[in-house]
């Protein structure tokens, strides 16, 4: 009970130490569960496999600090493990005699009481299989060293001795989540101490080796990695251009059909919208005037100022396909008048962009 003890202490120390785990991170856990040990075949003074001692099923603990590089943990991890001794068979006379030399010599199967324990200190590798966020699976093994101490009772204490040896061990199991931080799990345990060099009450030399078999219930918890990053959704396609038909005027001098500067910024303007989203459609130039002359010249001064204008899209990269014109004079003015009366107003081209437009 002494060394258990000091194994919850070690424990303890460890779990109060600031850790952290999840991918890139650190984590703690503790584990407990119930464990076979294999027979301890014993080779005493000369003789080979002289004793092999038998165990009750026995307990075995653990405390871990260990780091998540995703995929792959490492850990440190403190683990003590204790089983009663139930009995032994002894194979030559006089071995489990006590130290006194009063005992029987005894050669068979008989009862014993004592027990066997191992404190270990080990570093562990694990490979984890599974989302953190489900069921996972995980293996690995782990190398460290390990004090094993073996104290058999037959008519008094024939052997109560420990050695220090180098220990390895073989681990898989399964762990999930149950909150953000916490994880249980279940784990299989394969520990092993070979090479144990012991001294019996006699002075003899007593060689074995130790090994189990361990079910533990784990509880770990991760103090959370780096967040994960947060993928911003794609920005939503850009809505389809719409096509703004216009009309566009264009306004002439009292009887000219040049384009005046302020003609131009119209003209430019009407360009971009029609790249912008009216590319392929069809363009209406619409051309009129005051009723300050003849009808017929009226007409005729209307048309050449649609050509002015047609000149001015086809050189700015619309097709001369695309565009359809009409004079329509003076019929149609867009401030009413007297015949006779000039208007600044009447005096125009109309741009339209789309089947029928400024029809």
């Amino acid at each position: 009970m002494r060394k258990l003890a000091v194994a919850v202490a070690l424990a303890s120390t460890a779990l109060a130490s600031p850790a952290l785990a999840r991918d890139d991170s650190w984590y703690v856990g503790v584990g407990a569960g119930v464990m076979i040990v294999e027979d301890l075949d014993l080779d005493i003074g000369t003789a080979a496999n002289a004793a092999a001692i038998d165990h009750r099923k026995g307990y075995d603990f653990e405390g871990v600090v260990g780091y998540d590089f995703g995929g792959f943990r490492a850990e440190v991890e403190v683990g003590y493990r204790e089983a009663d001794i139930k009995s032994g068979r002894f194979a030559a006379p006089g071995i489990p005699q006590s130290v006194s030399g009063a005992g029987p010599l005894f050669v068979g199967n008989t009862d014993l009481n004592g027990d066997t324990n191992a404190l270990s200190f080990m570093v562990n590798g694990m490979l984890d299989f599974g989302d953190d966020d489900g069921l996972q699976g995980f293996v690995g093994g782990g190398a460290g060293v390990a004090r094993v101490s073996v104290e058999p009772v037959f008519a008094g204490a024939f052997l109560d001795d420990s050695d220090t040896g180098f220990a390895w061990q073989a681990i898989a199991g399964v762990r999930a989540p149950i909150s953000s931080n916490w994880d249980v799990g279940l784990k299989y345990r394969f520990f092993n101490v070979d090479n144990l060099d012991l001294v019996d009450q006699r002075g003899r030399d007593v060689s074995t080796r130790f090994r189990s078999h361990s079910i533990l219930g784990t509880l770990t918890y991760n103090f959370g990695g780096a967040p994960e990053p947060v993928v911003a959704p794609p920005p939503p396609p850009p809505p389809p251009a719409v096509c703004e038909p216009g009309p566009y005027i264009v306004y002439f001098d009292w009887d000219q059909s040049n384009i005046t500067p302020e003609a131009a910024s119209t003209l430019d303007n009407a360009i971009s919208a029609y790249n912008r989203g009216c590319t392929g459609t069809q363009v209406m130039l619409a051309g009129h005037a005051d009723r300050s002359g003849a009808a017929t010249y009226n007409v005729g001064l209307s048309n050449r100022r649609n050509d002015a204008v047609r000149s001015y899209l086809t050189a700015r990269g619309i097709s001369d396909g695309a565009i359809s014109a009409q004079g329509f004079g003076e019929s149609r003015p867009a401030v009413a008048t007297a015949d006779g009366v000039r208007n600044d107003q009447n005096r125009r081209v109309e741009i339209t962009y789309g089947p029928n437009s400024g029809m």
